[in-house]
């Protein structure tokens, strides 16, 4: 049986042959991405992997009445965060300090409060962006899907910091300030750490170890904390504001419990922790609540 290609004309057949590898590569092809839907959600996380935005049906936050011991932290973040979200100048934000004093929590309530706002001022909605710290290299993709979206977009990492020999925390430089682009007007960026300058001390001084002029290889690793105009600073609670927490999560959660009997338990539950913070306050309300059955 004799090929069809070689009864039609030249021309016919190269086109025909043209098209069968077009549609053979057509195949062969990943999917074509589709824009987010940016209306699907007041939420999302960065999946760096498939280089797409997940929504996040519900975020897990606390109310912000429930923050107790960081008065002054949690008002100028939430300034800066309504000012970021109405269009006018703001600050990339670095909130540092002791653990489980409710720095993660605040960003996440700023946020939830922005939104409220907002909603009564019929302007568009802040999106909040959660990025993880081992996804830092992808951040200009992330920002230039972002960068043509009709919603302002608050851009949080959890727990960033950078160890000896990693080198990602270039890309974040290089974004938030000093790059050809930049960070878009419409994104603000915010991230909790530990460390105040997001760097182990042990990498600091290997850097003044080691390097040939000491002084600016610190200076480089150490100028990343500039970046952010924004520093809010965490620590460690008093025994007083430790129990203003308990109480205020146990008034929250309608606990019927005297006042004496919770002072007493929630010392001795900080005893065995071996710290105070507010992680550690709601805990012992967790537990506190389970034992009766609320």
């Amino acid at each position: 049986m004799s090929d069809p290609f070689y009864s039609m004309p030249a021309s016919d057949t190269r086109d025909a042959l043209l098209a069968r590898i077009a549609d053979a590569l057509e195949r062969l092809a990943p999917p074509r991405m589709q824009g987010p839907d940016f209306e699907a959600a007041d939420a999302f996380v960065w999946s760096a992997a498939e280089r797409r935005l997940v929504p996040v049906a519900k975020v897990s936050r606390v109310d912000m009445g429930l923050l107790k011991g960081i008065d002054r932290s949690r008002d100028t973040l939430l300034d800066n965060t309504l000012r970021f979200a109405r269009g006018k100048p703001a600050n990339n934000a670095l909130l540092w300090g002791a653990r489980g004093m409710g720095k993660s929590s605040l960003v996440k309530a700023a946020h939830a409060a922005v939104v409220q706002t907002l909603e009564k001022e019929n302007a568009p909605k802040l999106k909040l962006v959660e990025i993880h710290r081992e996804d830092i290299e992808t951040l200009p993709a992330l920002m230039s899907l972002l960068r043509a979206a009709p919603f302002p977009f608050l851009l949080f990492c959890d727990d960033l910091s950078f160890d000896l020999e990693d080198t990602s925390y270039k890309s974040l430089k290089a974004v938030l300030e000093g790059g050809i682009e930049g960070r878009p007007d419409n994104v603000l960026f915010y991230a909790t750490s530990n460390r105040r300058h997001l760097l182990a001390r042990e990498m600091i001084e290997n850097e003044r170890s080691t390097a040939i002029n000491p002084g600016e290889a610190v200076e480089e690793k150490v100028s990343l904390s500039d970046r952010f105009g924004l520093w809010l600073g965490f620590h460690r609670c008093s025994q007083d504001e430790y129990l203003a927490m308990a109480t205020g999560y146990a008034e929250h959660f309608g606990l019927n419990v005297e006042p004496d009997e919770l002072r007493r338990e929630a010392l001795e539950w900080a005893t065995t922790r071996g710290s105070r913070s507010g992680r550690v306050a709601w805990q012992f309300i967790q537990d506190l609540a389970g034992r009766a059955g609320a």
